[in-house]
């Protein structure tokens, strides 16, 4: 049997990285990003034009996480062993049908199905452009430059913390609709920039037979790891002692899938080989407390602005653009800067000082004080991700770069759905400032087991991304 991963070889390229990739890999790795921050200020319009209340518009949140994080980690490996190309264009056409069937969406259960159809659709753009930046390294013969990881997070950045005011504009300009309606230029773009630039197999080395790529896909175990998740995110989106039901099912789920992958000649997720790479099971447990604090304040803040403070959704974004700013500023200073511990830990500190303000807030405090705590918050915002993807990229198995990266942010949005529930129960029918305090308790507890994770973590000293060294007008590889 041919191997899956056999190469021929090739002289390295010396040209440099190819920045014609960069277009579709950041515009593809967007589009989930901007689907999950843009809603937070359209859950509101939304519940009063369906009649719905905050208990089921949040399932709009909780659908999209579901999907992403059962989604990412498959897509990845399809990536690692089919290639980038057709999983990003056909994904991404999924986008723009999503977007069709969400703005003209009839009631609330349709509109959850279009997130759903978001949530698999947008999986493929980040595992395929980390997949990319392997493929580039491995072309030239030198690893992928700092500044291209750092381009790749701060785009992500950028538009996490932009989405709230992109929403607000949207919603000011054509309602809540407008909101779904971007998904279709947007997957309109990133279909046409994967046909004109992301190499077919043959370029980037791919020969293994279909038949051989398909003998690896590890159907039953990605079966297992579906009925685990899904199991343990309906448990978190819902916690209650009546749903503990939930909890057996994960277990029997999780262990029968242990079982199957370390059995199995070619597993989904190589057990064997994550158990034995304890930094980056150290770096997936950061993720999960880091986006605890990062969506906690993302949907909880932006919730309180408009029903605890009385702000309009265009101005709850308005409040949030220190943090877009401030977020795309660290990731700059910082992204050409070697190692990932000093970036972890100001942005521990970072988050602990700011959910501290929030715990001043009340909804007799000044304007200006909603954006001096979103300005505080852009710190870890920029600072953690930028740490928590370069983690991954050099800490993962070269063979399983885009799965790793698909992996990162399923413990992301596990990270997100624990939010997501301890929103739902410090809110409860009504996001008022009592709520958002109980809130910001449960985020400063995850900011500091966040901080300690890190300090004790000896590992990350070892982390160590390489400059840039390519010169700054280096010409696109041929």
């Amino acid at each position: 049997m041919t191997d899956a991963k056999t190469h021929p070889i090739r002289k390295p390229d010396r040209s440099g990285f190819d920045r014609r990739l960069l277009p579709p890999m950041m515009l593809g790795s967007i589009l989930n990003p901007i689907n999950s921050t843009i809603i937070s200020v359209a859950l509101v319009p939304i519940g009063r034009a369906l009649g719905a209340p905050a208990s089921q518009t949040a399932w709009l949140v909780s659908a999209l996480y579901l999907a992403t994080s059962l989604g990412q980690p498959v897509v990845g490996r399809l990536i690692d062993l089919f290639g980038p190309r057709r999983l990003f264009l056909l994904s991404t056409s999924l986008v723009g049908v999503a977007g069709v069937v969400g703005t003209l969406a009839p009631n609330l259960g349709v509109l959850i199905g279009a997130r759903v159809l978001l949530g698999f659709g947008t999986c493929a753009g980040y595992p395929a452009a980390m997949a990319l930046l392997r493929s580039e390294a491995e072309r030239t013969g030198r690893d992928s430059p700092g500044g291209v990881l750092t381009a790749l997070a701060v785009t992500n950045q950028t538009i996490a913390v932009v989405g709230p005011l992109l929403g607000g504009l949207l919603i000011a300009v054509g309602g809540w609709r407008a909101t779904f309606a971007l998904n279709v230029p947007l997957a309109l773009a990133s279909v046409a920039l994967g046909l004109l630039r992301l190499p077919k197999a043959a370029a980037t080395g791919e020969t293994p037979r279909r038949g051989d790529r398909i003998a690896q896909l590890d159907l039953p175990g990605m079966a297992l790891f579906a009925a685990l998740l899904v199991s343990l995110l309906l448990f978190l989106m819902n916690l209650h002692p009546r749903n503990a039901w939930l909890l057996l099912v994960t277990a029997a789920a999780g262990t029968a899938f242990a079982l199957r992958e370390l059995r199995a000649p070619t597993p989904f997720i190589d057990l064997r080989v994550l158990g034995g790479n304890t930094p980056l099971l150290a770096t997936y447990g950061r993720a999960i407390v880091a986006y605890v604090v990062s969506y906690a304040f993302l949907y909880g803040f932006s919730q309180w602005t408009e029903e605890g403070y009385g702000l309009s959704p265009f101005h709850a974004g308005l409040a949030q653009i220190p943090m877009f700013l401030m977020a795309i500023g660290v990731s700059l200073v910082s992204g050409r800067r070697k190692g990932v511990r000093g970036k972890l830990l100001v942005g521990a500190v970072g988050q602990i000082v700011a959910c501290l303000m929030l715990l001043t807030l009340t909804s007799a405090s000044p304007f200006w004080m909603l954006p001096l705590v979103a300005l505080v918050f852009g710190v870890p915002q920029g600072l953690n991700s930028l740490a928590l993807q370069n983690s991954v990229y050099f800490q993962s198995d070269a063979e399983r770069t885009a799965s790793s990266a698909g992996l990162l942010r399923t413990f992301a949005y596990v990270g997100s759905m624990i939010a997501s529930s301890a929103t739902a129960a410090s809110f409860g029918p009504r996001a008022d400032t009592a709520g958002m305090h109980q809130l910001s308790w449960v985020m400063l507890g995850a900011g500091v087991l966040f901080l300690l994770m890190t300090v004790f973590d000896r590992t990350l000293g070892r982390v160590n991304p390489p400059a840039d060294t390519e010169p700054a007008d280096t010409e696109p590889a041929e």
